[in-house]
C-alpha cells in the first residue's frame, strides 16, 4: 500500500503556528529562522554593495568539507560527532580558509576574481562530497553514525531543536550587533575606500570583518537553509529592498525586515508541512518577497516604471501635437482649427499606435488646450501660449546642440523630440540670450543658419 498523502493544515493550525502557539520547540525555530533572515538581510546589503555575492556563494559551498572533517575529528577525540557547535566551528574554519584561498589566488596569480571563486567553490565542494561519501561507511567512522550530516546541504528546519535554534539566533544577533556598531565605518569602506584609508581607518581589518560577518551568517544558516541555498538569503532580501529605497540606512532596515519575514514564513511553512524541504521553502518565501517588490515597488518596480514611461510618452506626444496645432495656426494666419484628417496624418507620420491619439487629444482637451469644433479641434488661448513655449523650447534645444554639443545643423532634429525637457532653467536662460543674438545677426535665417 502506498503511504497516505499528508493532509493540508487547517486554518486553526496555521493560526496557532503563526501566532507562536505551536509549542516551545516550534516557537524557538520560528524565532531563530526570523533572526537568521534579519542578519542575512543586514549583512547581505554590504556583501551586495561590495560585489561579494559570489564570494558568499563560495563560502557556503566551502563549509561542507569543514563539517565532515569536524565530525571525523570529534569522533577521533571521543566526542559526539554530531554536536552542532563542533560542526559549525568546522564549517567556519573551512569558510575562512576558502576566503583566504580566493584572495591568495587573486593576489599571486593573473586570474580574475570570478575565476578564483569558481576554482575554490568547485574544489572545496568536491572535497566535501568525497568526504561525505567516505563517512557513510560505518567502518570509517569507528561505529559513529554520520546520520544528519547530509541535511546541511539542503537544510532541515523541522529537525532543529530549541538549542540549535538558540545557537543560530545568537550567531545572527552577533552579526547584526557588529554591523550596527561599525555601520559608519562599513559605509565609508564600501563607497569610498580611498577616503577611508586617508582617514587612517583600518581598511583591511574592516573589509575582513565584513567577510567574517558573511561567514558567520553562512554558518548560522547551515541547518536552516543548507549550504547551497544560504546564499539566497544573503542576496534576495537586499536586492528586494533595493527596489523600495535609495537610502542606505533605510535599505539596511528594509533588507533586514524582508529577510526576517522570509525566514519566519518559511519556518512556519516547514512546521505545518513537515515533508516539505525547509530550506527551499524559506528561499521560496524570499523569492516571493522579491517578486512582489519587483512588481509593486513605487519607484523601481516594473508597474511603476511602465506607468512612468507611458506617462512620459503621452506627455511628450501631447506637446508635439500642441506644437503642431500652434504652428498650423501660425502658418494659416490665425486659422486655429486642425481637421481630423490632418490629425490622423500626423499620427501616422509620428508612428503613434492606434490607442495613443484619442488619449493625447483627451488629455489636451481636459487641460483646456484644445476644444472640439465640427470635424476637427481648435487650439485655445492657453493652448497657443503653451504651444508657443514648446516651439521655443525646440529652438533652444537646437541652439544647445549647435553651441554646446558641436552637433551639425542637419542632425539637431534627431534628438530634439526626446530630450527637450532636460535643460536646467539657468542653461535655458543662457540659450535664450544666445538664440536672440543669433536671430538678430544680419543675413541669417530664424533657425540661425545662413539665409
Amino acid at each position: 500500500m502506498s503511504p497516505a498523502s499528508p493532509q493540508p493544515p487547517t486554518w486553526n493550525e496555521i493560526l496557532r503556528v503563526l501566532t507562536f502557539q505551536g509549542g516551545y520547540n516550534t516557537n524557538a525555530v520560528l524565532a531563530g529562522a526570523a533572526m537568521l533572515g534579519l542578519a542575512a538581510g543586514v549583512v547581505g546589503v554590504f556583501a551586495l554593495l561590495r560585489r561579494r555575492s559570489l564570494v558568499a556563494d563560495a563560502i557556503g559551498h566551502a563549509t561542507l568539507p569543514g563539517i565532515v572533517l569536524a565530525f571525523l575529528t570529534a569522533v577521533a577525540m571521543g566526542m559526539s560527532g554530531r554536536s552542532l557547535p563542533v560542526l559549525l566551528l568546522g564549517a567556519a574554519l573551512a569558510s575562512a580558509l576558502s576566503v583566504a584561498c580566493i584572495f591568495a589566488i587573486i593576489r599571486y596569480t593573473r586570474l580574475r576574481e570570478d575565476a578564483a571563486i569558481g576554482i575554490v567553490l568547485g574544489v572545496f565542494f568536491g572535497v566535501g562530497v568525497v568526504l561525505l561519501s567516505y563517512v557513510q561507511h560505518p567502518g570509517n567512522t569507528g561505529g559513529a553514525s554520520p546520520a544528519g550530516l547530509h541535511h546541511f546541504i539542503y537544510g532541515q528546519t523541522a529537525a532543529m531543536r530549541a538549542g540549535d535554534a538558540f545557537v543560530m539566533a545568537a550567531l545572527a544577533l552577533i552579526a547584526v550587533g557588529v554591523t550596527a556598531a561599525l555601520f559608519k565605518e562599513f559605509v565609508l569602506v564600501t563607497f569610498n575606500s580611498e577616503h577611508a584609508r586617508v582617514l587612517g581607518l583600518p581598511f583591511t581589518l574592516l573589509d575582513g570583518t565584513m567577510l567574517a560577518l558573511v561567514v558567520l551568517v553562512t554558518v548560522a544558516g547551515l541547518q536552516a537553509v543548507g549550504l547551497i541555498l544560504v546564499i539566497a538569503l544573503l542576496i534576495i532580501p537586499p536586492v528586494a529592498a533595493r527596489l523600495w529605497t535609495d537610502r542606505l540606512p533605510v535599505l539596511v532596515v528594509c533588507a533586514g525586515g524582508l529577510g526576517a519575514c522570509s525566514g519566519y514564513a518559511g519556518a512556519a511553512a516547514s512546521a505545518l508541512l513537515p515533508r516539505t524541504p525547509a530550506g527551499s521553502v524559506i528561499v521560496l518565501s524570499a523569492g516571493s518577497v522579491f517578486f512582489v517588490s519587483l512588481l509593486a515597488a513605487p519607484r523601481h518596480g516594473v508597474v511603476a516604471t511602465v506607468l512612468r514611461r507611458i506617462t512620459l510618452r503621452l506627455r511628450i506626444a501631447g506637446e508635439h501635437l500642441l506644437e503642431a496645432a500652434y504652428e498650423h495656426s501660425v502658418s494659416r494666419r490665425g486659422v486655429s482649427t486642425l481637421s481630423s484628417r490632418s490629425l490622423r496624418a500626423m499620427e501616422r507620420l509620428w508612428g503613434w499606435p492606434v490607442w495613443m491619439g484619442p488619449i493625447v487629444v483627451h488629455g489636451l482637451r481636459r487641460k483646456g488646450h484644445l476644444r472640439r469644433t465640427g470635424d476637427g479641434y481648435e487650439i485655445t488661448g492657453p493652448g497657443v501660449v503653451r504651444g508657443a513655449r514648446i516651439a521655443r523650447n525646440h529652438r533652444l534645444w537646437e541652439q544647445y546642440l549647435r553651441t554646446h554639443a558641436d552637433a551639425a545643423p542637419g542632425h539637431v532634429d534627431w534628438s530634439a523630440d526626446m530630450v527637450e525637457h532636460v535643460l536646467s532653467p539657468a542653461l535655458v536662460a543662457e540659450l535664450e540670450a544666445e538664440l536672440l543674438a543669433a536671430e538678430r545677426q544680419p543675413g541669417r535665417s530664424p533657425e540661425g543658419s545662413p539665409a
